[in-house]
């Protein structure tokens, strides 16, 4: 396919999810490359792993994947992350996310200027700028792509690692913006923005010149705002397994009909189908159905 040989990069944080049944492959990154991956992108990883049998392990599992792992860099000196989770009611996770771990250190490199100069999409987050060395590295990865490049802000506000100068850098530098009910009103109140829910969307899609803004609301299902257009989406049934990496497929789904050119409702539907088939099953990297990839190319309208 055309798209097979276009770039896309998840970069930051690479750990492994300790759940109560096991640990998983797991950062938000990998998820979403993983799913881009099998939108049919040459998707890539970019972060950091320690030299120590659990960085072993993460690669022996991305290349079971299918991920490559030229962009992962190792640092003997650091761990690698691990996350210990808890499944509430209904597959909810909460997260305890250890400190001082390789993905921490994310370093510039002539490569990383290279692969930002060559992705069309590029997914990134708060988290992985908790540290200033992997966060200085985002900011330049950011700095170093093309003027149409999609940069996603997904805004994954973890713990107390965020402050208000990454988030407001984080918006200048993304054209699209993904944010959940609960970090929508933690965002209006470091930019003392009030309002309805939608007023507050808007008036961010207004100030930082956003391409597209993504909200979602869980059960309630989700919004997609243009300064064009806009959707709403309702959640399908589905008998939820758990939820983890269930957005980072949302996200990956919606670069892929965005650089394929889709209609925003048809986008929307297809990234809201895929997110509840993801929390159909355990794990935030399960195998997609063909009918639901087939959605993102534009023959299949």
């Amino acid at each position: 396919m055309q798209t097979q040989a276009r770039k896309i990069a998840g970069i930051g944080e690479l750990l492994w999810d300790l759940l109560p049944r096991g640990k998983q492959l797991g950062g938000a990154p990998c998820n979403f490359a993983f799913h881009a991956m099998q939108a049919g992108f040459d998707a890539h990883v970019v972060s950091a792993l320690g030299k120590d049998r659990d960085g072993e392990e993460i690669l022996r599992v991305m290349g079971q994947l299918g991920l490559d792992p030229q962009h992962i860099q190792i640092h003997p000196e650091y761990p690698t992350g691990t996350v210990s989770v808890e499944l509430a009611e209904e597959g909810i996770p909460t997260y305890t996310i250890h400190e001082n771990v390789a993905w921490d250190f994310i370093t510039w490199t002539r490569e990383l200027e290279s692969l930002a100069a060559e992705v069309e999409a590029v997914c990134f987050g708060s988290l992985a700028q908790r540290n200033q060395v992997s966060g200085g590295t985002i900011q330049r990865f950011l700095e170093a792509t093309g003027t149409e490049c999609l940069r996603v802000f997904d805004i994954n506000l973890r713990q107390s690692f965020y402050d208000k100068k990454t988030l407001v850098r984080s918006l200048e530098l993304c054209n699209i913006l993904k944010l959940n009910e609960d970090e929508l009103p933690v965002l209006a109140g470091f930019l003392n923005l009030q309002g309805s829910e939608e007023e507050i969307l808007g008036r961010l899609l207004q100030a930082y010149q956003l391409r597209l803004i993504a909200y979602t609301k869980g059960s309630q299902g989700s919004w997609l705002m243009t300064p064009d257009e806009s959707s709403r989406s309702k959640v399908p049934p589905v008998e939820i397994a758990d939820t983890v990496g269930a957005g980072d497929s949302f996200t990956a789904t919606l670069l892929a009909g965005t650089l394929n050119g889709l209609p925003l409702k048809h986008i929307h539907q297809t990234a809201t189908e895929v997110a509840a088939f993801v929390c159909s099953r355990h794990g935030a990297t399960p195998v997609l159905p063909q009918h639901l990839l087939a959605r993102l190319y534009p023959s299949t309208t």
